[in-house]
């Protein structure tokens, strides 16, 4: 499996940014699919995820201003960020987990997001 995100970029307060992961390999569309992000000096954080079955889950500081989607046909994973702000500033993972019990985790290279005026 492998993930190649893009769609970064640098963008004012207030605006929006889409980012796109495609994903190659055995692609399962059963699977959970998200994004991360991990801004300087901090952890690693969830930011949203979607289900094989399209259900999703946001982090609260994001609720309301991002979507997650996928579009299993093309195996691609999206982002898509309104009302960005500062703090939304870090690099976005997308993430892979493969199968239930015991699973695997696969992500991609990261994408820089800087909102800054």
């Amino acid at each position: 499996v492998q993930l190649q995100a893009s769609g970064g970029g640098l963008v004012q307060p207030g605006g929006s940014l889409r980012l796109a992961c495609a994903a190659s390999g055995n692609i399962y569309r059963f699977y959970t699919m998200g994004w991360y992000r991990q801004a300087p000096g901090k952890q690693r954080e969830l930011v949203a995820t979607i289900t094989g079955g399209g259900g999703t889950s946001y982090a609260d500081s994001v609720k309301g201003r991002f979507t997650i989607s996928r579009d299993n046909a093309k195996n691609t994973l999206y982002l898509q960020m309104n009302s960005l702000k500062p703090e939304d500033t870090a690099v976005y993972y997308c993430n892979y987990r493969e199968g239930w019990s015991s699973p695997k985790d696969y992500w991609g290279q990261g994408t820089l997001v800087t909102v800054s005026s």
